[in-house]
């Protein structure tokens, strides 16, 4: 998985049926270079021309580097990295050579996930949530409750254990909650020359700008029922809403921001959840989890509090909808992406075992 963060690249094993989680097996990451991310950053937007060749070369051989690395596979599931996501329009980009991948490797590979979601009717995105019902089939949880994803978008997963299977209507609900961390490593690097906001460490020592906040929350994006996504640039404006205050107020607003998104998308949950467990690297940010915290009627853990790994939860999601895909098994539903009817989606490449 290399995700809208643009950190790197988060390579795991899952063992699994495609119904069940059998069991985690290693995993690894393979951050991108300083020039790697540049080089990707320059592509983001964009459907075509040198800048996307060029990404999705560097995306195939930094994945191929990683997964090299690990013996006795039998299924990968690569989800490329996304360039540019609208659905409604012009469709969704995950760029990466799934074929020159598995001709690499020697191994099957699954890619291109989201296509036929979105030429289906759907959103293409989240595709986590089967996952994320698989989880919580395996901490064997027996309340509602939901997974959150803070990456460069944060999105929500609302699931129902009862229910059998994650296609069963009610079972899942979905959808993209606003942006998480893009706006802010997007601001520290332009006005810090830093990655991150490393530990909440400049939003700790500001404060958030009610007004731009409520500018924010006005954006027609909330009044939308979900399912629902974005893509990694749609709120970019937010950095001009805090363009005039100070670092501290600036990262401060844009924190507050991701947390706003959240609450106000949990209000589509049916039924009051038991816990959010949040993965992706907005956990590790102890202002922006203190914020949900404070605005939340229930616990916001991270995903480590029931034996689950927030940094790979992404990457094992994908291992685990490869196997789904190879075995014709849906990959979402309405409840997650607003398609019309159940889709696997995604191409197979290579010999399948």
């Amino acid at each position: 998985m290399s995700g809208t963060s643009l950190d790197g690249v988060d390579a795991a094993i899952v063992e699994t049926d495609g119904h069940r989680i059998l069991g985690f097996g290693p995993s690894d990451y393979r951050p991108y270079t300083d020039s790697e991310r540049s080089d990707l950053r320059s592509s983001l937007g964009q459907w075509y021309g040198p800048a996307v060749d060029k990404a999705a070369e560097l995306v195939t051989f930094a994945h191929a580097e990683i997964m090299s690395e690990f013996e006795e596979i039998d299924l990968i599931g690569f989800h490329g990295q996304t360039l540019a996501h609208d659905p409604r329009g012009l469709g969704t980009l995950q760029v990466g050579d799934g074929k020159g991948l598995a001709q690499a490797l020697g191994v099957p590979v699954v890619w291109d996930f989201r296509s036929d979601d979105v030429a289906m009717g759907g959103e293409g995105a989240p595709l986590a949530p089967f996952f994320h019902f698989a989880c919580a089939k395996w901490i064997k949880a027996d309340e509602p409750l939901c997974f959150l994803n803070l990456g460069g978008v944060g999105n929500l997963t609302y699931v129902d254990p009862s229910f059998d299977g994650p296609e069963d209507p009610g079972a899942l609900l979905a959808f993209d909650t606003g942006p998480a961390n893009a706006p802010v490593d997007d601001l520290m690097q332009a006005r810090l020359g830093l990655p991150m906001d490393r530990d909440g460490a400049i939003a700790r020592g500001g404060t958030v700008e009610t007004g731009a906040l409520e500018l924010f929350l006005a954006e027609p994006f909330f009044n939308r029922m979900p399912p629902k996504s974005l893509d990694r640039n749609d709120f970019a404006e937010m950095i001009r809403l805090v363009q005039e205050l100070t670092d501290a107020d600036a990262v401060a607003t844009l924190t507050g921001m991701c947390a706003a998104g959240v609450v106000q998308g949990m209000e589509h949950c049916p039924k009051p959840p038991a816990r959010v467990l949040v993965t992706g690297g907005g956990r590790h940010n102890p202002v922006l989890m203190e914020m949900l915290r404070v605005a939340l009627d229930c616990p916001v853990e991270p995903v480590e509090t029931v034996g689950l790994n927030g940094d790979m939860l992404e990457a094992q999601a994908f291992a685990y909808l490869a196997v789904r895909v190879a075995r014709g098994l849906p990959t979402s539903c309405p409840g997650t992406t607003g398609v019309k009817a159940l889709v696997g989606g995604g191409v197979v490449s290579g010999v399948m075992r």
